[in-house]
């Protein structure tokens, strides 16, 4: 099958329109016909080879909605027609003992849907059947994208970290991902302290659902929470100050990164010892979580801010992001 995508041809370039051939059906793989494709941070990350992962050329898009058009002859409990969602992972093994747990996100040998193959900037694109995640009635096709991603990597923390409905739970970063984590604790029923740098977002960090808004370089702030939060969820990738942070966590409780901080976590030991702390990290989740979390963001109305851009002004949405306009999550739709 041909498919028609845009592609990056080396390292920070425009993408231009890019024609490709996907082959022969595999016997467990899905074809899925692209409606929507989320525009994250991670893409740009790729287009530029931030990470020396990525092979030229590249068709950026890992927060795909499409509806399945192919199925192999071993697929299993997809249809023709089906309305389904791919994320940042589109294969693993389902065979060694990390998928047989349930941990399919963990595989060593997990393929992700930009590394080394073509993702979702594109009118189609194939996933193994495990990863293409049938999507619950009524879901939004033109925000659910983002769930792919930004959704499942922060509902996880909360699965994790057994988050009660009584407990009170801190989000550093009220961006893509921060936003996202305060509407799905909200539904939760967690008292809510969200922290920023900058106060004039304070309003519209309330309005999200946050019950409070800290100011993280406020050290009496800061202090006001000490040993109260069961949970501290990381969405940003810059070193912080760990230790304060640390402090406003209750005993038994996490300090949990899902942002990538380039630089070594200076994590003091007596912070952990004194009152039994962990510091954790995850990357997204398993296919039946990430099920379970659109059906969570279903029945709670949870959808990211979006922007959409026609797929055709996909360069119009790079600019927007690298310019950090993008508010809150940009999304794609085919044209």
């Amino acid at each position: 099958m041909k498919v028609n995508a845009y592609a990056a041809l080396e390292p920070k370039a425009a993408l231009t329109p890019y024609t490709y051939e996907l082959g022969e059906l595999g016997a467990e793989q899905v074809d899925i016909k692209i409606s929507h494709c989320g525009f994250c941070h991670s893409d740009l990350s790729m287009i530029n080879n931030d990470w020396e992962a990525s092979t030229y050329p590249i068709v950026p898009g890992h927060e795909i909605i499409g509806e399945v058009i192919g199925l192999g002859s071993a697929t299993k409990g997809l249809q023709i027609g089906d309305k389904v969602g791919v994320g940042w992972n589109a294969a693993s093994c389902m065979s060694c003992q990390t998928c047989m747990e349930g941990a399919h996100h963990l595989c060593a040998d997990k393929e992700s849907t930009i590394v080394g193959r073509h993702g979702g900037f594109a009118d189609h694109v194939r996933t193994h059947w495990s990863w293409a995640i049938k999507l619950p009635t009524g879901i939004d096709l033109a925000k659910a994208g983002p769930l792919l991603c930004g959704g499942i990597t922060v509902f996880n923390p909360i699965i994790m970290a057994d988050v009660k409905p009584t407990d009170s739970v801190g989000v550093i970063g009220i961006g893509g991902l921060g936003h996202l984590a305060i509407k799905f604790l909200k539904s939760w029923g967690c008292e809510i302290i969200a922290f920023s740098s900058n106060p004039d977002k304070t309003q519209a960090i309330l309005d999200m659902g946050a019950t409070r808004v800290i100011d993280s370089t406020d050290p009496e702030q800061l202090a006001s929470i000490d040993r109260k939060l069961k949970l501290v969820i990381n969405t940003t990738n810059v070193t912080l100050n760990w230790d304060a942070y640390l402090g406003t966590i209750k005993p038994k409780g996490f300090l949990h990164t899902v942002g990538a901080v380039p630089e070594d976590m200076e994590i003091p030991a007596r912070r952990l010892i004194e009152a039994e702390r962990s510091v954790s990290g995850s990357p997204l989740g398993s296919p039946a979580l990430t099920k379970t979390m659109l059906e969570f963001a279903v029945r709670h109305n949870i959808y990211p801010i979006v922007e959409e851009f026609a797929m055709s002004d996909v360069n119009q949405a790079i600019d927007h992001l690298k310019a950090g306009k993008a508010r809150f999550r940009i999304v794609l739709k085919n044209d």
